[in-house]
């Protein structure tokens, strides 16, 4: 009996030594969770339509920007503004949630960085137009839909927000569908950029506003003050406050001025109740100084020795840059700011590539081979000499050019030019020619035989329209001496 109560004794003392272990070793796990439980969150709660903003940029927008990625140049930079431009947008979204509704004054101040960017994408599209011009203009054209962000109510001028992204989109798309047609077949890269952009406006930011912000930007009543702005990363810690506001500028009082000026005109009326003394200190008009007496008084106007006088004001000439003939992309022959240069030559053509002449003055382009097109673009006194063209030869903003065609062209366009040779060949007499706005438009044709002298004929400059039947009828002016 003795021995079963001392076993009995000897497991109580066992099970209190594995127990205290237990309990000791369990107490800082125990106190480690609840101190975790009651810690609080160190990231700020993200609004849900910022989270919906967020993943139409990362997709729509990502989208772009990879095959902007893949086209490079300024396809690329026009996409990066497009980029940026989002970017200050979501600034403003923020701004929505943490401040104030500002007044006019403060509004325009918080789209500033929104506006810049705007106007950097139209910048890009403005002298020359080169050949991502499409793309330039789908981008500048379709930033116009963030300023939804201003809709104030009916009054403001813009219609509700969705409607207004939509609205805008639509302008861009006229050059984002020249962009889909002109690579359809080419480029699947600018295929996908153009497909994209339209992915991100309509649906995407169209349906983002109608969703979050049907009736425009919706302020925070107990916010910040506006005039603050609230930055992406305003919710990380540890980021320094914003700067305190400037000083106030100084009060201006005019009354000092206000006397002085008042004093001054007080001083001209007593000056004219002079009488007649007053034109005393005028200078006396002899009677060599009369214009009807002077020897040169055909009253003409002299012109500056630096301006021309046999061609239009309009197409004054001025050089832009350093002179250029180069092959862009593989695919385009630029000719630029080319002066007095008689031999100007362009080999290995290909009826894919294109050729662009820009700012020449007094210079000769020869071009051996066929190629696609040929526009000619603000030049004087320039000659341009070519074998075969497979769509059209375009002649616009020039001043006295010569152009010859020595094998084929099926269209020639020449518009706003003033004094232009056009010769043709005998293969290219079937060539369609358009003129708008020019004059002096000349056209040189082989006579009857190898021999025999070019025929000129001048083209119409003036035109007659009668109203006949429910139309108006159409006819050259012709002049006849009687």
């Amino acid at each position: 009996m003795e021995e079963l109560v001392a076993r009995l004794e000897a497991a109580v003392s066992k099970l209190e030594f594995l127990g205290s272990k237990v309990g000791a070793a369990s107490s800082p796990s125990a106190s480690s969770s609840a101190r975790e439980i009651q810690a609080p969150p160190t990231s700020s709660v993200v609004d849900a339509s910022i989270n919906e903003y967020d993943e139409l940029v990362e997709k729509s927008l990502g989208r772009v920007l990879g095959a902007a990625g893949k086209i490079g140049g300024q396809v690329l930079e026009g996409t990066h503004l497009l980029r940026d431009a989002f970017a200050a947008q979501r600034d403003l979204l923020l701004n929505f949630k943490k401040c104030k509704k500002p007044d006019l004054e403060g509004l325009t101040k918080m789209i500033q960085p929104l506006n810049e960017r705007i106007i950097k994408a139209n910048v890009l599209t403005e002298g020359r137009r080169t050949e991502t011009f499409n793309h330039l203009k789908t981008v500048a054209e379709s930033l116009t839909a963030l300023a939804w962000v201003t809709y104030t109510g009916k009054e403001c001028g813009l219609s509700l927000p969705a409607a207004h992204v939509e609205e805008s989109w639509q302008t861009a798309e006229f050059y984002n569908n020249k962009v889909l047609v002109e690579y359809k077949n080419k480029d699947s890269n600018h295929v996908e950029w153009a497909k994209a952009m339209k992915e991100l406006y309509v649906p995407g930011l169209r349906d983002f506003v109608r969703k979050s912000y049907p009736q425009g930007p919706v302020w925070n009543t107990i916010g910040t003050d506006s005039s603050i702005p609230v930055s992406a990363t305003a919710g990380k810690s540890g980021a320094r406050p914003p700067p305190p506001p400037p000083p106030p500028l100084p009060t201006f009082e005019p009354t000092e001025t206000a006397q002085s000026s008042k004093e001054g005109m007080n001083a001209v009326f007593q000056e004219i109740s002079r009488g007649e003394s007053v034109t005393a200190g005028l200078k006396k008009v002899t009677a060599e100084m009369k214009t009807k007496n002077r020897p040169d008084r055909s009253g003409a106007v002299p012109v500056s020795a630096g301006k021309d006088k046999n061609g239009p004001s309009g197409h004054s000439f001025s050089k832009t840059g350093p002179p250029k003939l180069e092959l862009q992309m593989g695919r385009k022959w630029v000719v630029e700011n080319q002066i007095g240069k008689k031999n100007l030559v362009i080999e290995d053509c290909d009826p894919k590539q294109s050729v662009y002449v820009f700012g020449c003055k007094d210079s000769v382009l020869l071009i051996k081979g066929k190629v696609n097109n040929i526009t000619v673009d603000k030049c004087t006194k320039t000659g341009v000499v070519f074998t075969d063209v497979v769509s059209a030869c375009e002649i616009v903003n020039c001043n006295r050019i010569e152009v010859q065609c020595q094998g084929t062209a099926p269209t020639v366009a020449i518009d706003n030019t003033s004094g232009c040779q056009l010769y043709l060949s005998k293969a290219s007499l079937g060539a369609s020619i358009t003129t708008a706005k020019s004059s002096e438009v000349n056209v040189l044709v082989p006579g009857a035989s190898d021999d025999a002298d070019l025929i000129e004929h001048s083209l119409p400059e003036q035109f007659n329209h009668t109203f006949k039947d429910g139309g108006f009828v159409t006819s050259a002016v012709s002049h006849s001496g009687g």
